[in-house]
Order: C-alpha cells, then structure tokens, then sequence
C-alpha cells in the first residue's frame, strides 16, 4: 500500500493552467460552476457563468476543477489585439474588427467621403477597433464635437453621390434631442447622401461589455449626476477632474482587444456606416 505516491490526492495534484475563455471550471468551495466570461489581469480575478446566465467573480489561482482535476488557474498570455488565429509568417491572421487582416498593402488615398463621430472617446475606440480596415479602405474619421454642430458641419463638407456622409451619434433613440437633429438632417437637401446612425447608450463608455472589467452590469447614474462621474464615483475610480475622466477612460480602452469586447449595438452601426461610405455610387 506504500507502494507508489501515496501521499498525492485522489483526483491528481493541482497544476497552473491558462483561464481560457469559453473553459468550464468549478470553484471547489462555493461548488459555483460555469464558463469562464472574463479574466482580468489588473485585479488577477476571473468571471464565470453558470448555465442560468448568473456570473460571479474569484480571484485567479488554486481551488478550481477542471474536467474534474485540480488546476491552479492563471491569466492566459496575452494575443495580439485579442486575435489567436496567425498566418504562415506568424502575424495576425485577423484585424481588431474580425476583418481578413491585409499585411505590407499601403494605406488607400484618401476618399472624398468621410465618417463623423460625435465624441473624442467615441473617435479613439473606433480607431483602436477598425483603424486598419479603415486605412485599407481610405476613410478618414473626422471628430465632431457634438450632434449640434453636424448641420453645420455639413453645410462646409457639401455631401454628394460621390461625396457621403455617415455619422455616428451617442443615444440616437426616439424622442431624444439627438434624434429630431437627426430626422431633420435627413429630411433635408443632404438627405439621400448622408447616413446618421447611432448606439442607445448613454455614454460609448458603455458599449465596451462590462464584464471586461469585472462588472455584471455599468452602474444605473441618476439624472442629476454627470454620468461618466458618476460611474467612477460608483466604482470608486478618482473623478476630481478632466485628467482623472481621461485617465479613466484609458483604463476602460486598455480592455478592447478587438470586437469580441463591445457590444452588438454598437458593432453594427459602425459597419453600416463603413459600408455605406464605401459603396461606389451608381
């Protein structure tokens, strides 16, 4: 009966394994089963979600299960821009937007058409997402400093068939102050070569899934309250000023690697406005 390692458990001893996400794991003291959802490297906790839809965070290291062995779970390597797939020569086979990436092709001059995004924030994580598509495609991204200003900012651009327009605005939904702007451009001359579409969220900040950052959920910020100090004021991040706004911010972008962080609502209106900004007029 000495015969051997007896000393070593029933199910094996605990080994380091990479958090994959889409893994099924077990928390041995809450007996908590689910997918892992989201590994956070800043706080060393990982996200699972059991088969009823509830998530639950635990911090990364020994008493997880894994197909029913003890496994000591640490946060994966890191991936170029969130993308696993490689091709031949060992660089992204994929761009940050899930396009086919096109390695050594030079950036196409410049269109006539243009893409508008209200918000400096907004500006950054489009580029950060579908820069290279972009790029590739020759749309140039102007910011807009608000919804307010797109009358006017067309009147200077002159839209036309081969001059398009698509504008990304923040809480485009009915009944807002930015919707009537928007339903009287498109009523108006600039109409048939403008495209405004729009996210129902608050803030872009939003679009980013929370869980990317340990959240179940972005925190409900009263009316009365300015919401993006509001949220770092519920997460207890500094909000004294601009710089900690921004700052904050920076932390949020740091969590999109590539499409898979944002949220369908948003994915899909940046790609109507691409396609519909690329389109060859007929």
């Amino acid at each position: 009966m000495l015969a051997g390692d007896w000393k070593r458990p029933k199910n094996g001893r605990a080994v380091e394994t990479p958090a994959e996400i889409g893994s099924v794991v077990e928390e041995v003291t809450t007996d908590w089963c689910g997918e892992i959802v989201a590994v956070d490297r800043d706080l060393d906790t990982l996200t699972l979600e059991d088969r009823r839809g509830k998530r639950r965070t635990f911090p990364l290291g020994p008493g997880f299960l894994l197909e029913g062995r003890p496994v000591i779970l640490t946060a994966p390597a890191r991936r170029t821009k969130g993308l696993d797939k490689l091709d031949h020569r060992g660089r992204p086979g994929r761009t940050a937007s899930g396009s086919v990436a096109v390695h050594g092709a030079k950036a196409r001059v410049a269109r006539a058409s243009r893409i508008f995004v209200e918000g400096r924030h907004d500006a950054e994580l489009v580029e950060k997402v579908w820069g290279d598509d972009l790029r590739i495609e020759g749309v140039v991204v102007e910011y807009l400093g608000g919804v307010d200003d797109l009358a006017d900012h067309l009147v200077s651009f002159k839209p036309g068939p081969q001059r398009r327009v698509g504008v990304l605005v923040d809480h485009l939904v009915r009944g807002s102050k930015e919707s009537r702007i928007a339903d009287a451009i498109m009523r108006g001359p600039n109409g048939p070569h403008v495209r405004i579409v729009g996210h129902p969220y608050v803030d872009i900040w939003q679009a980013v899934k929370p869980d990317r950052l340990g959240l179940e959920a972005w925190p409900t910020i009263p009316r009365n309250v300015e919401w993006k100090k509001g949220v770092c004021q519920h997460l207890g991040w500094p909000h004294r000023d601009q710089a900690d706004i921004a700052r904050a911010w920076q932390h949020i972008l740091s969590k999109v690697g590539s499409f898979a962080d944002l949220e369908p609502e948003l994915l899909g209106r940046v790609e109507e406005l691409i396609d519909f900004v690329t389109v060859d007029a007929g």
